[in-house]
């Protein structure tokens, strides 16, 4: 399967994993870039030493490209960047943050450069910044958002129109039906993050995991839009948030009532409580935790055979 995506990365298929937090260590990235896919490493859940062990270790088993995930509202970011350099990291995925910033040094460093948007103004600017290629996220997607609330669909045929370099859809995506309709919509490619949650070798919880192959429509909602749009899904943090909101808090009390290391805590540490639980509205179709390789080869399966039907639709 060859295309602008498959080309620029040196990969097999344009299937990326992201580099969720707390999910996304060096055994899902390795595992999904052997699969034939883009693995990437989620340094918004990692300090810079950390890091920068994940990337040994990915190197060491995958031959293959790989990459980094880096969201730019989090500390350390000059030493992040620094460390990704000195690794000579291939493929580098920005987030939250301005384009500009960075996209110039990296290029400069020999990375291929992606930048994830949540709107088409967001996608125009990154396109401006120089970026390689632009991730167009949906609001269906699990974790940080956008906070215009712009579906997969709409997205992608209004980034699509309006920007020339290569496009990966994200949001939703969890089949290879979904990855065929796109393509079909203009993407050159997908990244998918809540089916590689449900994967053996995410390091998430297994608690976590279970929660979300258990989830069903409607147990995921966008909240918490004055500080950093987030897909949740509903425990009892997400209650505690809907009840200060009933209240009337303010942004800085909504902030106290998060506190510091509530992700970790509830995707990586299994606090099901009290943990804030990220993931996407797709949860509701995924129902078992999968090797990321097998991951990978049902949604070529379902791409191809969906491919096949369409091409006989008769109207």
């Amino acid at each position: 399967m060859k295309n602008r995506v498959t080309e620029l990365f040196a990969i097999d298929y344009p299937i990326i994993q992201a580099g969720m937090v707390w999910a996304s260590g060096w055994r899902l990235a390795s595992a999904v870039s052997n699969a034939g896919g883009l693995g990437l490493l989620g340094a918004g859940s990692m300090y810079p030493d950390v890091l920068r062990e994940h990337i040994q270790k990915c190197r060491k088993a995958t031959n293959n490209p790989f990459g980094v995930n880096v969201p730019m509202l989090y500390p350390d970011l000059e030493e992040i960047m620094d460390i990704i350099q000195e690794e000579k990291v291939p493929i580098v995925f920005t987030s939250a943050g301005n384009p500009k910033t960075w996209t110039a040094t990296l290029k400069a460093a020999g990375c291929t450069v992606v930048h994830v948007v949540s709107s088409l103004k967001f996608a125009m600017k990154a396109q401006d910044a120089g970026v390689d290629a632009i991730v167009a996220e949906g609001f269906e997607a699990g974790g940080h958002n956008g906070r215009d609330e712009t579906t997969t669909l709409t997205l992608i045929p209004a980034v699509r129109e309006q920007v020339s370099v290569p496009l990966i859809a994200a949001g939703g995506i969890a089949t290879g039906e979904a990855m065929l309709a796109a393509m079909v919509l203009g993407a050159d490619g997908v990244q998918v993050g809540s089916r590689f949650v449900a994967s053996e070798e995410a390091s998430s919880h297994p608690e976590f995991k279970r929660m979300v192959v258990e989830a069903g429509e409607g147990d995921t909602h966008l909240t918490l839009k004055e500080l950093a749009p987030v897909r949740l899904l509903k425990n009892k943090f997400y209650r505690d948030i809907q009840a200060a909101y009933a209240r009337g808090a303010t942004p800085e009390q909504l902030a106290e009532i998060l506190g510091r290391a509530r992700a970790k805590k509830g995707m990586f540490e299994g606090d099901l409580e009290e943990g804030e639980l990220e993931i996407g509205q797709v949860s509701a179709i995924i129902h078992d935790i999968l090797p990321a390789a097998q991951i990978v080869a049902n949604m070529l399966r379902e791409f191809r055979t969906a491919r096949d039907k369409a091409a006989r639709l008769d109207f």
